[in-house]
Formats: C-alpha cells, sequence, structure tokens
C-alpha cells in the first residue's frame, strides 16, 4: 500500500523548475557562495544549456585542501539523472545509492528541473500509511553527538568521519542544548577569499577553534520516540528542516534525518532479492568487494530466519590516512520490515571489521526483536 502510494505520485510534480545553475568555468569559490545562498547541496552544471554533471559540496568537503580559485570543471561529479517517466521509489533508491540531495530531471541533454529530498520528505509527509510507522522503528541509533564546550574543528572531525552534516550538541548533564552542522561550519569557518576551502582545512582554520556552543542553532525541534512518522515528515517539511534529534522523555536517544525517511521510501520498491550498497571504497579497496559480501550473505541467513531483510547500505570512511596502516570506520544500516538496525564497527582490516559489523547488526535484531514484541504489547 505504501508503495502505491507513493508511486501515484509522478516526477513532474514533485520537480522545481526554478533552480540554481553553475558552468564549467565557475570556481570553487563561486559554488560555496551559490550553495550558501539557496541551501542546495548537490548543483547541476551546464555548459552552453548542456547538461554536464552536479557540483556536489561533499566534493568540496572531501578535498583536504580545496582552492577556492579552482574551476568545477575538474569537479564534476556524474550523478544518475531522472526522467519524467521513473517512479518515486526509484527515485529514492539513486538518493540513497549516491548520498544526494539533489538530483536533475534531464529531457535529452537539457535539465529540466531538479528533485530534491525535501520533495519527497513532502510526500511521505502527506501518507496515511505513515502512522502505522513509529519514529522508533526508524531512527538512527546510538546517536552521536558532541558537547556544547567542544570546539567547532571537534565537531567537523566528527561530521568528515562519520559522513554526515549535523550534530546534536547536549550540556555537560547530557541534555539536549542544540544542533550544529555543516551550514554552520561553513558560515563560520569560510568566506570567499580564503586560500583553502576544503572540510581538512575547515578543522584547522583558527575560526573554528572556538566552542561549538557559540555557533549552535539553539532553538531545536524535537520529536517524541512514540510519535507517528508522518508527524515527523510533516515536521521537516513545513520547518524545512533536515534532522530531528528523538527524544524520549527528556532523554536524547536518536536521530531521524531526511536520509532515514528516503531509505524508508527507497526499501519500498520492489525487488527480488536483498537490496546492498556499499559506499566509501577507493578502488584498491575494490578487490575486497566479494570477501566481504560473502560475510554479509552469512549473516544475513540468520537475520532472514528472524525477519524479512529489504535494503543494506555500508558506508567506509578512514582514519590515519596519511600513514602506513589504515584504520577503518564502517557504520552499516538494514532496513528490515520497516524498521532500520544500525551498527558502527572500528579496526585496521577491512574484512574483519565488516565481519564485525554484521555481526552487530545481527546482534541489534536479535535483541530488538524482544523490545518490538514489548512495544507492540503496549501498542506503541
Amino acid at each position: 500500500m505504501l508503495k502505491s502510494q507513493i508511486d501515484a505520485v509522478p516526477v513532474k510534480d514533485i520537480t522545481t523548475a526554478d533552480f540554481p545553475s553553475l558552468s564549467p568555468d565557475d570556481t570553487v569559490s563561486d559554488s560555496l557562495a551559490l550553495m550558501k545562498r539557496t541551501g542546495y547541496q548537490e548543483i547541476p552544471v551546464i555548459d552552453k544549456g548542456i547538461y554536464c554533471g552536479m557540483m556536489r559540496y561533499s566534493t568540496i568537503l572531501r578535498k583536504k585542501s580545496a582552492v577556492p580559485d579552482t574551476k568545477i570543471k575538474t569537479l564534476v561529479s556524474s550523478l544518475p539523472v531522472i526522467d519524467g517517466d521513473m517512479e518515486v521509489t526509484e527515485i529514492a533508491e539513486l538518493m540513497v545509492t549516491n548520498n544526494c540531495r539533489q538530483l536533475a530531471v534531464v529531457d535529452g541533454k537539457r535539465v529540466t528541473g531538479i528533485v530534491s529530498r525535501t520533495a519527497l520528505i513532502q510526500i511521505a509527509a502527506g501518507l496515511k500509511s505513515l502512522r502505522d510507522v513509529r519514529v522508533w522503528e526508524i531512527m538512527t541509533t546510538p546517536v552521536v553527538y558532541c558537547r556544547d564546550n567542544d570546539m567547532l574543528a571537534s565537531a567537523v572531525d566528527t561530521m568528515r568521519d562519520l559522513d554526515i552534516r549535523t550534530l546534536p550538541v547536549v550540556d555537560s548533564a547530557d541534555r539536549l542544548v542544540g544542533v550544529v552542522g555543516m551550514k554552520e561550519v561553513i558560515e563560520n569557518g569560510w568566506k570567499s577569499g580564503d586560500r583553502s576551502a576544503g572540510i581538512g582545512a575547515m578543522s584547522k582554520n583558527p575560526a573554528n577553534q572556538i566552542p561549538v556552543s557559540s555557533v549552535a542553532v539553539t532553538h531545536v525541534l524535537t520529536v517524541d520516540w512514540e510519535d507517528d512518522m508522518d508527524v515527523a515528515a510533516d515536521i521537516m517539511s513545513t520547518k524545512k528542516i533536515s534532522t530531528l534529534p528523538v527524544t524520549d522523555g527528556n532523554e536524547l536517544i536518536g536521530v531521524l534525518t531526511e536520509y532515514d525517511i528516503i531509505e524508508l521510501i527507497s526499501a519500498c520498491r520492489e525487488r527480488e532479492q536483498l537490496y546492498v550498497q556499499i559506499s566509501g571504497l577507493t578502488d584498491e579497496e575494490k578487490v575486497f568487494t566479494d570477501a566481504m559480501y560473502d560475510d554479509i550473505g552469512s549473516e544475513i541467513t540468520k537475520i532472514s530466519k528472524i525477519c524479512r531483510p529489504d535494503s543494506l547500505s555500508i558506508h567506509v570512511t578512514r582514519y590515519n590516512e596519511d600513514g602506513d596502516k589504515k584504520k577503518y570506520s564502517l557504520i552499516g544500516k538494514l532496513f528490515a520490515n520497516g524498521i532500520t538496525y544500525n551498527a558502527k564497527a572500528v579496526g585496521w582490516d577491512l574484512i574483519q571489521t565488516n565481519k564485525d559489523l554484521m555481526k552487530k547488526i545481527s546482534e541489534d535484531v536479535n535483541t530488538r526483536k524482544e523490545i518490538i514484541k514489548d512495544n507492540r504489547r503496549r501498542k506503541i
């Protein structure tokens, strides 16, 4: 029912025809300024009316030293494009697969519009079927946060390592006091004329050696863990925010993001088998893919005896990249029966770290099986 309601919406109804654009000869500085002004994190690059690709916020952030005067023609990403006949669940899958917030709608070689995550959240906000799904079933937990007296540079490093854009801020008593995101980092740590714009430079910038509390957004909207998903989606849609801290009373227990809801929409897509996405591997590391899939398959076989897995995403990041040996951080999200299972594993060996991650996900499935039974008995 959820899939049919979502895919009944035509692409034209979620397409924005008024969108920003860049040319290949524009610079990184031009891109950042336009992103700050419009809120877009992926902007189409157009050369004489022809679509060239997308300039991505994440591309700039991942550069150790992105020079503002660099022309973006060398940084354009070949993201997939949308055509007018696509189903919304397929668009959501593309956004999850590529971890992007905007995709271009292309007719031939010309861009006719943009579809954003926000447009998909607006669809979710109007779905009565989401009243049967609770926030706790798809939120990300345990929550990663920073403290109000942490340096902004430390928060930047955390966001870079975990490939996330927003962090809740708590005080010494673990009470939620704000949120800080890459928007605040860019606005406070980069300005036109700086010699470097990458996230590596931002974390070292003296402007970021300040307490998080000095730049955090303190008027924070939250959602209760027992709320219906349509309530949360409506808050995100009407208030135009991408992240909602999840609370149980006064306790911060999780985070709900637009990405979580997009994953829910993507999981509704009909597939013959489990959809698995491993992102963040370098070309050299892709030789380990088969071994990683073998270990994934082994744990999924066990999980399938408890619930029906729909999709699994694993994101790989690295520590100590400049050293002789890399340390890996893997974050996994399994979507099964309308519930998200999260886990993180860190280690020096990629294959072993992947095994550890999958075991943690299996343990989470087993543990939460009993929690879900208890919550259902309470009619949550």
